[in-house]
């Protein structure tokens, strides 16, 4: 897609990033990542071994997030490591791509969760951060420009998944498993040429914003009819008076 190539800037190396966060402070306490090659076409041509660590908060998980993702102050203990720490080996594991990287997440919740343990954790590398930040593509906010459901409103990342013929690769919240389903996600638009464009149509056919006129050529336009120029201005003559 023309649209998804301006994003990439022809960079060649993407890495696929989810985190979680605290109920009210939205600190860090776990990080997925996974990291790709891309060949010429943005296609995925090669996949590293993702990673995932729990990270130490300062602000308690919350219940709802314990139950929604299964962390809790225990595991956080005995297994977690720093935020500072964490940022760090995020880069490493970059490798020496780390300044050629696109970093994939999806919605915008994860840059939240950056910025809020940042200001948690002010010892943490910032330039990192912000590289990181910088270089961020929201693939929720691509997709729900082409692909919504019939209440115009973008799908989970789940639901995106079965809409194009997948299935997730596990539990949901756990973020090394939805690092993964994002970069199927991409995957499988990537090469769904036809049913992007299909489900594109369904959007424009719902979209409100548009002049009465202008959405009733576009309709007809979809559904297969031919509108010339002087039907056109007579569409809109007829809406006007």
């Amino acid at each position: 897609m023309k649209s998804l190539v301006k994003l990439l800037k022809k960079r060649k190396h993407i890495v696929f990033l989810d985190f979680e966060g605290t109920q009210f402070s939205h600190e860090m306490i776990a990080f997925g990542a996974i990291r790709v090659d891309l060949d010429y076409k943005n296609r995925i041509k090669k996949i590293y071994p993702g990673i995932k660590n729990y990270v130490l908060a300062t602000g308690s998980i919350g219940k709802y997030v314990q139950e929604l993702t299964g962390i809790t102050p225990e595991i956080l203990q005995k297994e977690a490591i720093s935020f500072k720490e964490a940022i760090i080996k995020i880069k490493n594991y970059c490798g020496l791509s780390f300044n050629n990287c696109a970093f994939m997440t999806f919605g915008n919740h994860d840059l939240v969760i950056l910025a809020k343990s940042l200001e948690a954790h002010p010892d943490a590398n910032m330039e990192i951060i912000q590289h990181i930040m910088k270089n961020d593509i929201d693939f929720a906010a691509f997709l729900s420009q082409y692909v919504k459901d019939s209440n115009n409103n973008p799908y989970s990342l789940v639901n995106y998944l079965k809409l194009f013929g997948e299935e997730p690769v596990g539990i949901s919240h756990d973020p090394l498993n939805d690092a993964k389903d994002l970069m199927r996600l991409y995957k499988v638009v990537l090469k769904s040429n036809d049913k992007v464009y299909e489900e594109y149509l369904k959007v424009l056919k719902q979209m409100r914003h548009f002049p009465a006129p202008v959405q009733s050529t576009i309709n007809k336009l979809i559904d297969g009819e031919d509108v010339t120029s002087e039907e056109f201005k007579k569409i809109v003559r007829n809406y006007l008076y």
